[in-house]
């Protein structure tokens, strides 16, 4: 049995029905789900509806219970996985909702996929509440996506921007609602920096050898996204290059890019044709890192890098940023949604930076100095775009001239000062000033499900409206425009 303190009978604990990405899976939402249920196993049920486009193992019902509790000290955990085709529809949430009987819904991810829930919010709240764990990550703040947060009884943003986002869209219902800053978490004894310690160090090294295809590399920038537009890694490769062109042949030998992303996506762009369009490969190195990787696994390729990179145009969080600074590694990111968290931009007293209705985002550059274990890379160009289901959304872009830019400049920091950058990140990444350990986001999020379970008050399947009376205003006019 765990020795927590804040440990909960099986039979006396609440159930959480989680509605997401399956908790198994490698997605970001998914990395994030396994983070905060196994970490509150021991203070909550979970039951998971796990989604995915087209889920290998929809029908079938997978009771996680006996590795979580082999894995994290617990003699009674809870949990169950449901793989869905998909992402749920009101026929199979009744059904969940009679069987499983939970106390609370939990959503995570895009509202977009959730608008059959907000739809039947009223059947399900007068009997219990809809947590939502919300990622949105940009502004212009989304008013399209009132309903959706005004039918949750809490709303947990990821980022000190999404906090206020939520805030402005909601208004006076803000009055209503339980808001807090839960930001991401990851394992920090997953994740941290290899030495000749580590038990797997030659496996380590093995992997290193083949990475590189036994090259002598001194320099590594990494990528860890979906080859998608808005994570622009062809933006990345073309920065690469120019890099390698201002440093000179024979120094770039010893460079190397890593792109762990799948070279070809039918979102995105033919990789393969990009380095072959833009890199010699006389002296521009760059390596595909495409295959299936454990979290274990993961942490050797942030161990190789000197510097991540993660160019998004527009991004809720920036998985792979955490997981850098874990492992002591730099970072360089586009100043957007929250990437900012990771970077603690300061105001003039040497603050973390706080967002309101007044500054709802540093993307414009307002403070430049950050934690020095981060190279911000400031977005020159903002566009609108959309679609039907997201009518608008910034798309900050920054060049590849930039990009190059930040990479150069910890190319010229040396090992050793990266190095000291990099055990800064870490120390920050697991204060308690920032919260991003997988343990403090659990501990978050139980947090504000005990509030929000005090505050629930179940919604009355009908409201009386007053109705005010007002005299039609009545305008003359033609019979034709």
């Amino acid at each position: 049995m765990t020795s927590n303190k804040e440990y909960i009978k099986k039979e006396d604990r609440k159930t959480i029905l989680l509605l997401c990405d399956d908790l198994r899976m490698h997605s970001g939402v998914g990395t994030m789900a396994r983070e905060f249920v196994t970490k509150n196993a021991h203070r909550y049920n979970w039951f998971q509806l796990g989604g995915a486009i087209k889920h290998p193992d929809a029908g079938k019902v997978f009771d996680l219970s006996e590795d979580i509790n082999k894995r994290y000290g617990i003699d009674d955990a809870f949990v169950q996985v449901m793989p869905y085709n998909g992402y749920g529809d009101p026929n199979i949430l009744r059904q969940l909702l009679a069987q499983v009987n939970p106390d609370a819904i939990l959503i995570f991810t895009d509202p977009r996929y959730w608008t059959w829930l907000f739809d039947m919010e009223r059947e399900v709240r007068n009997k219990i509440p809809i947590f939502y764990l919300n990622i949105w990550d940009d502004y212009p703040a989304p008013y399209y996506n009132r309903k959706f947060y005004d039918s949750c009884d809490l709303l947990m943003g990821i980022s000190k921007q999404t906090v206020n986002i939520n805030k402005l869209v909601l208004g006076d219902k803000v009055k209503n609602k339980v808001i807090k800053y839960v930001p991401h978490g990851i394992d920090s004894e997953l994740f941290h920096k290899i030495d000749e310690n580590y038990d797997e160090y030659e496996k380590y090294l093995d992997f290193k050898n083949n990475i590189f295809e036994n090259k002598d590399i001194e320099y590594v920038v990494f990528f860890n996204s979906r080859n998608i537009r808005r994570k622009a890694p062809s933006d990345l490769i073309l920065a690469y290059r120019l890099f390698c062109d201002k440093i000179g042949k024979e120094k770039a030998k010893k460079c190397a890019l890593i792109l762990h992303t799948k070279a070809l996506d039918q979102n995105g762009t033919d990789l393969n044709i990009v380095k072959e369009l833009f890199c010699d490969p006389e002296y521009v190195n760059v390596f595909f890192s495409q295959q299936n990787l454990t979290p274990a696994q993961m942490k050797w390729l942030y161990n190789l890098a000197d510097l991540t990179v993660l160019p998004s145009s527009n991004e809720g969080w920036g998985l792979s940023l955490t997981e850098s600074m874990m492992c002591e590694t730099m970072i360089a990111a586009n100043v957007t949604g929250g990437m900012q968290d990771q970077m603690r931009f300061v105001d003039e007293n040497n603050k973390w930076v706080e967002l309101s209705a007044d500054f709802p985002s540093n993307h414009r550059g307002t403070y430049k100095k950050c934690g020095e274990w981060a190279l911000p890379i400031f977005p020159n160009n903002t566009s609108v775009v959309g679609s039907v289901p997201t009518p608008y959304i910034y798309d900050d872009k920054c060049t590849p001239e930039a990009i190059a830019e930040r990479i150069e400049e910890a190319y010229k920091l040396g090992p050793e000062e990266r190095n000291r950058r990099g055990k800064l990140a870490r120390e920050w990444v697991t204060s308690e000033e920032a919260q991003m350990t997988g343990k403090a986001m659990a501990d978050n999020m139980h947090r504000c499900f005990v509030e929000a379970f005090e505050n629930f008050k179940p919604r009355e399947r009908f409201e009386l409206l007053k109705v005010e009376d007002r005299k039609p205003n009545y305008i003359n006019h033609k019979l034709i425009y």
